[in-house]
């Protein structure tokens, strides 16, 4: 059976006319100090004083059901807040502080305790304070054991050092950072794929390749990749970040591109993690896979050709595992 996003109950194509519907909405609650639209990686506010606030918030999707389904909760906090940092910084911003939101049927402290662990160690390593939450108790909406999970992340960027993609030119090159697997999107379809039906996998499956079992494999903390993108910010030399989430790479690449410019990515330059080998024999096609999963890549610098080594250098000294996987084409 070939599997795809859609089939698996998400529509990319109904979530980009949501985008757009938002956008129409939002625009009548704008302010001159707003500095970019929806749809971006965060928000920006302009503070004055040459300031500027960014913000975002985001979730960790029907990850939430595997580690229901495992009963590993603690890397749920890394991946929640990671999913907001990663985006906040792709315009140079340094997180400042984060807040979370929990809904639940029942406030179960063996679940959400190893949770907001994970929230506090994760921010106390970008150097991000938790600020505050909220928890909502709510039965009859959430049935027992059943949650979600918010984040939202506040930053601050110098208006003159804003990394927005406005310089990325044709021939600038492609820097991937290596991700920890599946990170925290495309759960819905591996679900489908892997665990569902006459031949879903056990949890205690081991993953060829990976050599860990399959529950291991799926709850791997998504990376945080602020201090290494700012550190290369700093730097001068990146032209343009992408957090590389829903979409896949192209996609999220193209986000941050001006104009005409699109992405050439070659596919073959680094080694999927082996779970991604696993999906694509469920009946996943490889378009679908690139258009949903990381692929092994979880974090995008934009940079000048003459500036690759210097950038490489300073990434791979910060413990980040580089790729050049293509360039910026027209």
């Amino acid at each position: 059976m070939e599997w795809t996003y859609e089939r698996a109950g998400v529509s990319l194509q109904r979530s980009d006319a949501w985008i757009d519907l938002v956008r129409k909405i939002a625009s009548r609650a704008s302010s001159p100090n707003v500095l970019s639209g929806i749809g971006g990686f965060s928000g920006l506010y302009r503070l004055g004083g040459g300031k500027v606030l960014a913000a975002c918030t985001d979730g960790v999707g029907t990850k939430l059901e595997v580690a229901r389904m495992t009963g590993s909760f603690r890397g749920l906090g890394q991946d929640l807040v990671a999913m907001n940092v990663n985006d906040l910084v792709t315009c140079g911003a340094h997180p400042i502080f984060f807040l979370d939101y929990i809904a639940c049927g029942h406030l179960d402290a063996d679940i959400f305790g190893p949770v907001m662990e994970g929230v506090a160690e994760s921010c106390s390593s970008c150097g991000c304070a938790l600020l505050g939450g909220e928890t909502a108790e709510m039965p009859g909406v959430y049935l027992p054991g059943y949650f979600d999970l918010a984040g939202f992340a506040v930053g601050i960027v110098e208006e003159a050092c804003i990394i927005d993609g406005a310089q990325v030119s044709k021939g600038d090159v492609l820097l991937g950072l290596a991700s920890s697997g599946l990170h925290s999107n495309g759960f819905s379809l591996v679900r489908k794929c892997l665990l569902d039906g006459d031949e879903a996998l056990a949890m205690d499956h081991i993953v060829p390749g990976d050599g860990k079992p399959l529950s291991e494999v799926l709850m791997r903390p998504t990376r945080l990749y602020v201090k290494a993108a700012l550190e290369a910010a700093s730097s001068g030399a990146v032209t343009g970040m992408a957090h590389i989430t829903g979409g896949g790479l192209e996609e999220n690449i193209f986000r941050i591109l001006p104009g005409p410019l699109r992405p050439k990515i070659d596919f073959s330059t680094w080694e999927r993690p082996p779970v991604f080998g696993l999906i694509r024999k469920s009946g996943v096609d490889e378009k679908e896979m690139r258009r949903v999963f990381n692929l092994g890549i979880g974090f995008v610098l934009v940079v000048r050709p003459r500036d690759v080594q210097m950038v490489s250098s300073i990434l791979g000294g910060l413990g980040e595992t580089v790729y050049v996987i293509g360039e910026v084409s027209s």
